[in-house]
């Protein structure tokens, strides 16, 4: 990927993305709304009919347009299965993926909503349905170019890109990779042959709003080929009372589809490990942005790698007391 174009993301200006926006009719009014997103360039903007649209700019040499074509895909075929989401519009030609400049963008219709942070309930047993019609669906999805979630990949991947590009702090080198290649190895050690399918990938409580008609599922931008469990996890989260209750919920509900494979709920506590080191490296592969080094100032600090350090250690006793008889 070229530095120029790299340096053209970082500066996408309000013309050039008014200008990418305004193809086959459509006509902005100039007003905007910078939307959270560190993975990409995300903007709320105003048509001159008064609706809203929401241009998704894509971080160059992330992802292949195919990959970006099995994420739409997976979007429409939900759609078609009537799942509450937002499927792509039609831009040039009616195609879902246009540029500007070298930069791949979409456009998606702007939903209200707000986000629930404590779902009740009623609300749990709603997602937990809805997920299982969206793993139903997954599983007719091949998305053939997008990365598998496994301990390979997420673990061994990560760290020798770490490693390779001498990316931790000498100092905490040699207990942090010491901490993760033990998690890595307990990890290996239970994951055992887990059916992999067309996930959501990133389905925390943050990528669902909700309105009076119920939840709408956003950002496929991270959908993988994974265990089905992934997508439960990320909601319950915890340990803690709550979360289990929260996670029990969540399956009753599922089930009230199609049984959960209830053998994946030994994989929580990894896939929660392997989400520490994706994460890191993340951080890591992204830092020259100017965004990130704003959001993250602590990131590459002998600290930081001394928390993450500890992290890894923590998580690596609790899968091997989960494997004790």
């Amino acid at each position: 990927m070229s530095r120029d174009l790299t340096e053209f993301f970082y500066a996408l200006t309000p013309e050039r993305v008014l200008n990418a926006v305004e193809v086959e009719g459509r006509r902005c009014t100039g007003r905007f709304i910078v939307l959270n997103s560190y993975e990409n360039r995300v903007y709320q903007l105003e048509l001159d009919d008064g609706t809203f649209v929401v241009g998704k700019f894509y971080r160059p040499g992330r992802w292949t347009d195919e990959a970006i074509y099995d994420e739409h895909d997976f979007i429409d075929a939900l759609d078609e299965h009537e799942i509450p989401v937002v499927p792509p519009m039609d831009l040039t030609e009616g195609d879902t993926l246009d540029d500007v400049e070298g930069i791949r963008f979409s456009l998606f219709p702007r939903i209200g909503g707000r986000s629930v942070e404590e779902p009740n309930d009623e609300q749990l047993r709603r997602l937990g349905f809805l997920l299982a019609r969206i793993h139903a669906v997954g599983r007719t999805v091949p998305a053939a170019h997008r990365m598998a979630l496994t301990p390979a990949t997420y673990g061994r991947d990560n760290m020798a890109f770490l490693l390779d590009n001498d990316l931790i702090a000498r100092g905490a080198r040699d207990g942090w990779v010491r901490a993760a290649d033990g998690a890595v190895t307990q990890i290996e050690a239970v994951w055992g042959e887990v059916p992999l399918q067309t996930i959501h990938g990133d389905c925390h409580l943050g990528n669902i709003l909700w309105t009076d008609l119920g939840p709408t599922f956003l950002d496929f931008d991270d959908m993988v080929r994974g265990p089905v469990i992934q997508d439960l996890w990320l909601m319950f989260g915890g340990r803690d009372i709550w979360g289990q209750k929260a996670r029990d919920t969540l399956i009753e509900g599922y089930e009230g589809f199609s049984p959960f494979p209830r053998g994946q709920l030994r994989l929580v506590e990894p896939l929660r490990t392997l989400r520490y080191i994706h994460f890191t490296a993340w951080l890591a592969r992204r830092y020259e942005d100017p965004a990130f080094q704003v959001a993250f100032p602590h990131f590459g600090t002998d600290h930081y790698w001394a928390e993450r350090t500890a992290d890894l250690v923590e998580q690596t006793a609790l899968i091997k007391a989960e494997r004790a008889p």
